[in-house]
């Protein structure tokens, strides 16, 4: 990866260059082409919806004038409807001689009706005056007049209603107001009413005029938009994608291990970097395919060694365990064999009168010790197998080492070695009593064998916050510190500074058994100056279980 960096940054830096010599042309890479031709043609598309929102709305304009024209034609259909009623109701109110009350009653109808009518039509006009704003001045000047027209209409009818309503009017004089009222709201009843079919029809007309632009500028607009598509789709999207089946055929064939890929980098957009990249992994790759037989078969040759090795060491480890067994039951038949010799003596003193008798008891005591050694050696053998149950109970850990030490007193005797003692009572620990006051004989037996003839041991039992601790103490010549990792490995047979030779399997047993119990033990040496006892490294043991919270 560091040499595909370092690769790609001076030709990347050689790219910026030419760039900057040459003038750098954004529509020359692909996102700039891609950008251009999308944005002319959403540009078709904004013309194309901003052209159908204004048909839409010139449409919608046209057709409401419309309608507005015929609902005022409607209306002045009603207007003379209307008139004729008020001239006929009026005449007869007139004809048959009634009172001005009566009169009034009787010409009331129609007369609320002329006045919404004309009401209704001063209103449609003033909408209309104010429509014709966007329209031109000519447009607002005609409507103009029609207002005028209704002005003059609603103002004869008002003289007209006045005068047969006054109490001086007789029939000639009303006959003369409805005659002049009906001549001359005729002519401009009727004027309004052409104006307004005008109106209407010139209005569809432009409907259909408006339609034929539209028509005329959408055609032209999807002419634009297909012309638009085909030059981007043929000059830019499908030679885009012959090159993308070329990217995609050389990765098929790096796929299949064929790094001899040539892709063509002449063009500086980002197809050609993504070519040039794939050039330059597919030689990267053969390299490092080159490199991988190579460690390959140097692995091969590495996995053929080990494995010659294993089975070599294989060898080796059957053999080793066959020794162990062996030894084992050697072991076990030679010192069997003695103790039946000592347990059938002991057994006749014991039976036997005089002094001897404590004797021969002590032989037996010692047989039975030993018979119980035996057996802890076979329970050794088998303990990988987690075949040793132990007992997890509370235990006096003074008092086992008292009895512990107490066994090995005739060895210490023997070696001619002092012994110290520093026990502390009622220190309670949770473990397998028996197991643990042989772990701690085997311990002192241990010293005795390499701090030799004349030499010094101490047992020191204290608490130190939840656990409580043994330490066992030598002033012998100490443990290399090559062998202090391998001191606790089973059947490690330390050499320097050991003075008798020993099966092995002490201090191995021991670390099995304490952390079986839930503790630790360590070995340290040399011993440390405070705790020294002469002048010697020696060497300290140091074993550690969970006390009892009482």
């Amino acid at each position: 990866m560091e040499h595909r960096r370092g690769s790609a940054g001076p030709a990347a830096a050689a790219r910026d260059a030419r760039r900057l010599r040459h003038g750098w042309n954004p529509f020359a890479s692909l996102k700039g082409r891609l950008g251009l031709g999308a944005g002319m043609i959403g540009l078709v598309a904004i013309l194309s919806g901003a052209l159908t929102l204004h048909g839409m709305g010139e449409v919608s304009q046209r057709i409401t004038e419309s309608l507005n024209a015929e609902r005022r034609i409607a209306r002045y259909s009603v207007l003379s409807t209307q008139i004729s009623a008020f001239i006929a109701i009026s005449a007869e109110a007139m004809q048959a001689g009634l009172s001005l009350d009566q009169r009034a009653a009787r010409m009331e109808t129609a007369t609320r009706g002329l006045e919404g009518t004309f009401a209704l039509m001063r209103e449609d006009l003033g909408a209309a005056v104010a429509q014709a704003r966007s329209q031109g001045l000519d447009e607002q000047s005609r409507r103009a007049t029609q207002s005028i027209a209704i002005a003059r209409m609603e103002a004869l009818f008002t003289s007209t209603r006045d005068g047969l309503l006054s109490g001086q009017t007789g029939q000639n004089e009303a006959r003369a107001y409805l005659a002049g009222f009906s001549q001359a709201v005729e002519p401009l009843l009727n004027a309004a009413v052409a104006d307004e079919m005008r109106i209407r029809d010139q209005i569809i007309s432009g409907i259909g005029e408006l339609r034929r632009r539209l028509t005329l500028m959408a055609l032209g607009i999807s002419a634009l938009a297909a012309g638009m598509f085909g030059a981007f789709y043929f000059g830019l999207v499908r030679p885009q994608l012959n090159r993308l089946d070329l990217a995609r055929q050389a990765a098929q064939r790096i796929g299949r291990g064929e790094f001899d890929v040539t892709l063509p980098e002449d063009r500086g957009d980002e197809i050609g970097r993504l070519f040039a990249e794939t050039n330059r992994a597919a030689r990267a790759l053969a390299l490092r395919r080159d490199g991988v037989e190579a460690e390959w078969a140097r692995l091969n040759e590495t996995i053929a060694a080990r494995t010659e090795e294993l089975r070599a060491a294989n060898e080796a480890l059957a053999r080793t365990d066959e020794e162990r067994r062996r030894f084992f039951a050697d072991i076990g038949h030679e010192l069997r064999t003695p103790l039946t010799v000592i347990l059938l003596e002991s057994e006749l003193g014991v039976r036997g009168a005089g002094d001897t008798r404590v004797g021969f008891e002590t032989i037996r005591d010692r047989a039975r010790r030993l018979g119980r050694r035996i057996d802890d050696m076979l329970r050794v053998a088998r303990s990988e197998s987690g075949r040793i149950e132990l007992s997890h109970e509370p235990c006096d850990l003074g008092r086992v080492a008292t009895e512990a030490v107490a066994d090995v007193r005739p060895e210490i005797a023997a070696a001619g070695m002092s012994m110290n003692l520093d026990s502390m009572p009622g220190l309670r620990v949770l473990g397998d009593p028996d197991w643990l006051r042989q772990l701690i004989a085997g311990l002192v037996r241990n010293a005795v064998r390499h701090a030799g003839p004349g030499g010094q041991l101490a047992v020191a039992i204290a608490a130190d916050g939840d656990w409580g601790v043994l330490r066992v103490t030598d002033n012998g010549p100490g443990v290399p510190a090559d062998e202090i990792g391998r001191v606790f490995t089973r059947f490690h047979r330390g050499k320097a500074g050991s003075r008798v030779g020993g099966f092995g399997i002490g201090l191995a047993l021991v670390k099995w058994l304490v952390e079986e119990m839930g503790g630790e033990v360590a070995l340290v040496s040399p011993v440390p100056e405070a705790q020294r006892l002469g002048t010697e490294p020696g060497t300290l043991v140091e074993l550690r279980l969970p006390l009892i919270e009482e």
